[in-house]
């Protein structure tokens, strides 16, 4: 056979070294176009899907759930299936709401001292994390606490450290945890701003945010109502914890005048804040939700309480307007609530059935009482009058 030519070597070119393409960078969601977002507390009553379709039709483009009773402590780790999860995920990205951000259990104690309540608040707390990721949320609201007999500072320790503890083990997510100031009842952490930015500042590497209420403030002695009492606070806030890190507001007017340290809910603008308050709040440059002055994505939602059919709607109609963008609201759906007036009629015998039954249960124990003292004087002895002295003869 006639000798084979050589083949030719091919000087190597580094040029054609294979480079894997890196992973394109995720598109942000839909709800950070720069517009702002406007929503309210909705009920999961019926299924999680329900409240998407009640924020929906209340005219919202963002809103806030719960992921399960918040006053119950769960009999085991309540999951949201793939299923339900993908369900909900399909139907919020079809309405275009955002974000969404759940509100976790209040019961959750993650600045308790006794090791059994902490330690049940860490894992519920932990338990609301799974749920939100499953959810597709974008926020996880959290009281951090009260401090009971403890000093404050322990108190914020503990509270940093159950977080960590709770947000240990979880699957790569775009969830955010946010620490929620509170009004300064009892022993709870999170009143003075500086007090939950310095908890803040401790748990700057899981990058946990603030969620601000204007409620709270106020009862806390942050006084929102006047310009100046707003610019001064919002330079607090600025200083504290970074307006930049406050990326959802609780909007409720306050039945407790300024200061006075309760946590109680108004509807808004009919409160101790008022009108203008809000909107020289909704319409301040610093607090929208678009740039270069704003946070683009930024949520204001109501947590405002439903006395009659019609409240919810009527509050989210409020926050619009008083943010100048009636005219650019999503389209309510004429007449509902989540009241509706059988609910509350519904609801109203149910009140009036539990007082009749405490007045009954009030009538037969002072009747128990009554019938008790009066066996107790039947039983003892006559009292014996004293012994009149005798009289002494005359002479």
């Amino acid at each position: 056979m006639p000798e084979q030519p050589l083949t030719n070597v091919i000087e190597f070119d580094p040029e054609d070294e294979y480079r894997p393409e890196p992973e394109p960078e995720p598109a942000p969601p839909n709800w950070m176009d720069g517009s702002m977002r406007i929503g309210i507390h909705t009920s999961i009553a019926g299924g999680h899907l329900n409240a998407l379709e009640s924020a929906h039709k209340l005219g919202c483009n963002a809103l806030q759930i719960f992921s399960t009773n918040p006053r119950m402590w769960a009999g085991g780790p309540s999951r949201v299936t793939e299923v339900d999860g993908a369900a909900f995920r399909a139907r919020r990205a079809a309405l275009g709401l955002g974000p969404l951000v759940i509100h976790a259990n209040y019961l959750i104690n993650l600045a308790a001292q006794q090791p059994m309540l902490r330690t049940r608040s860490i894992q519920a707390f932990h338990d609301e994390l799974v749920r939100g990721i499953a959810l597709g949320a974008d926020f996880v609201v959290v009281h951090p606490g009260a401090c009971g007999d403890c000093r404050p500072d322990q108190a914020a320790r503990l509270a940093v450290e159950s977080v960590k503890q709770a947000a240990k083990n979880l699957p790569p997510t775009s969830l955010r945890i946010l620490l929620e100031n509170t009004a300064g009842m009892g022993t709870a952490l999170g009143a003075r701003l500086e007090e939950l930015g310095e908890v803040l500042h401790a748990l700057r590497n899981l990058q946990v945010g603030a969620c601000i209420d204007t409620a709270h403030l106020f009862a806390a002695g942050y006084d929102i109502k006047s310009e100046a009492g707003l610019a001064s606070t919002l330079e607090l806030i600025d200083r504290a914890i970074d307006l930049e890190c406050v990326p959802v507001f609780h909007i409720n007017d306050s039945k407790i005048p300024l200061g006075g340290r309760v946590d109680r809910h108004e509807h808004i603008g009919k409160g101790k804040i008022g009108q203008e308050a809000f909107r020289r709040f909704l319409t301040h440059p610093r607090l929208s939700s678009a740039a270069p002055e704003g946070l683009i994505g930024r949520a204001f939602l109501a947590e405002t309480p439903i006395d009659d059919p019609g409240d919810d709607r009527r509050n989210v109609a409020a926050l619009w307007e008083f943010a100048g963008l009636k005219d650019q609201a999503p389209e309510a759906a004429k007449g509902f609530s989540m009241l509706t007036a059988a609910a509350k009629k519904k609801v109203a015998q149910q009140v009036k059935s539990q007082k009749s039954a405490s007045q009954a249960r009030d009538r037969k124990m002072r009747a128990t009482v009554a019938a008790a003292d009066r066996g107790g004087r039947s039983s003892r002895p006559p009292r014996k009058s004293p012994a009149k002295p005798a009289k002494r003869k005359k002479g």
